[in-house]
């Protein structure tokens, strides 16, 4: 692991956490595809930071979080490991739900790994929903209707495709969003969706 910056208002006890992960990462990246070797090489900067950078949008009235396609972990188990908030873990292939909760329990972290797929989910809520390298901005949205809370708002972490993705999003979406530049990545942006409704 090397000194980045963000890690400096890390605690140890978190970092030490982040490492196991990242261990394990590495480990069970050779059986089952989590993240790609390009991803692998820069994982702190490309997978760790552009996940941590979620928590400077989440309110202090947040009490749930619920990340779709979890996959290898990117943003929520960043976001279980380094914050206190309760953290849903949405992910329908086995392998990688049993791969998350070997990292929950190496490093002693208390959160939920649901396997199913997410359009069948329909017994949770949580106050954020988040998601990374998933799908479409008008999917997350599918996705996200029956699952976050009435008050409650979107964090998903987009490319370069954003613009064309909000303007297709909003032909079947009204949407009341924000974007934030990315602190990792030149063409990244965060979205984040405060309401939204279906267009009749």
């Amino acid at each position: 692991m090397k000194n980045y910056p963000f890690l400096k208002s890390v605690s140890r006890e978190t970092i030490e956490k982040m490492e196991i992960y990242i261990s394990l990462l590495q480990q069970w990246n050779k059986k089952i595809n989590l993240v790609s070797q390009q991803g692998m090489d820069q994982v702190w900067k490309r997978h760790v930071h552009d996940s941590f950078q979620l928590i400077r949008y989440l309110d202090s009235s947040v009490k749930s979080i619920a990340d779709l396609g979890s996959g290898g972990g990117f943003p929520g188990l960043i976001l279980a490991l380094s914050t206190e908030i309760p953290v849903i873990l949405i992910e329908s292939d086995k392998r990688k739900t049993i791969f998350l909760r070997e990292v929950l329990r190496q490093t002693q972290t208390q959160a939920t790994v649901l396997c199913q797929r997410i359009e069948n989910v329909n017994t949770i809520s949580a106050d954020v929903v988040t998601a990374r390298a998933l799908t479409s901005l008008t999917q997350l949205l599918e996705f996200s209707k029956n699952i976050l809370n009435k008050n409650g708002y979107c964090l998903f972490l987009k490319g370069r495709s954003v613009n064309l993705e909000i303007e297709e999003a909003q032909k079947n979406w009204k949407i009341n969003y924000k974007t934030f530049s990315s602190q990792t990545n030149a063409d990244g942006v965060i979205v984040k969706i405060n309401q939204f409704e279906r267009v009749e």
